[in-house]
């Protein structure tokens, strides 16, 4: 399969995929990387697609970048992929993985996209910042006190990150949209994922015992076939 390595503006990205006018935008999890759509990007190519991925902030290539893995600089990326795709493509849609399927709501609440497919999403960040606060038995008040506090989940707990979350609520989502959820998905509860999928008519398809990670042979292949039927 054809690819070939780019930079658009400051963000290292990858094109799968022979000639097309119609393109997929592919945002991939944390600890992921812009190579993390190989297995995508082959399918959507055998249906006449090309796929742009590329690394989200603080991941792959941009490690050593001064430039935080925060939600408002991921949704600032997204919005410059979206307008490069939008340039050079006829039909632009949209595949993301879990926290890059968060990014990708707070960017293109109000952007047309032909379809969108998520993976594991996380629907509900206050909800889960909430969640992870109770946890660590950690209040409002000596969050705000202290700005930061790290947790043993190797995640940090910030005041800046859960304000922002709060003021830029999803309000808006009207792409047609597939969603592949594990109900042992320890990061975004069911009930959460059910009231999303109803809330903006969203196809929720649910692999009972299937955790966040679809990384078994079990998951591995529900997410194959999966894929060949949505994309």
């Amino acid at each position: 399969m054809e690819k070939s390595y780019l930079k658009i503006k400051d963000i290292y990205a990858v094109l799968w995929g022979a000639k097309s006018d119609k393109l997929y935008i592919y945002v991939h999890g944390k600890k992921g990387n812009k190579e993390d759509a190989e297995l995508f990007a082959e399918k959507a190519a055998a249906k006449g697609f090309q796929v742009l991925s590329f690394d989200i902030p603080g991941h792959g290539d941009r490690t050593e970048e001064q430039y935080p893995y925060v939600p408002w600089n991921g949704a600032r990326d997204l919005d410059i992929i979206g307008e490069y795709a939008r340039s050079g493509w006829d039909e632009v849609s949209l595949c993301a993985v879990s926290i890059g399927a968060y990014f990708s709501l707070l960017a293109y609440g109000e952007v047309f996209l032909r379809k969108c497919l998520f993976l594991s999403p996380i629907l509900n960040m206050e909800l889960l910042i909430q969640n992870m606060m109770k946890w660590f038995n950690v209040d409002e008040e000596t969050l705000r006190e202290k700005q930061e506090i790290p947790t043993p989940m190797d995640e940090t707990l910030s005041w800046d990150y859960y304000r922002y979350v709060r003021e830029n609520p999803i309000t808006k989502w009207n792409v047609p949209t597939a969603i592949l959820y594990g109900s042992q998905d320890g990061l975004t509860e069911r009930k959460t994922a059910e009231g999303f999928a109803e809330r903006f008519s969203c196809k929720l398809t649910v692999l009972e015992g299937g955790g966040h990670w679809f990384q078994t042979k079990r998951e591995l292949t529900f997410l194959s076939r999966w894929l060949d039927e949505q994309i």
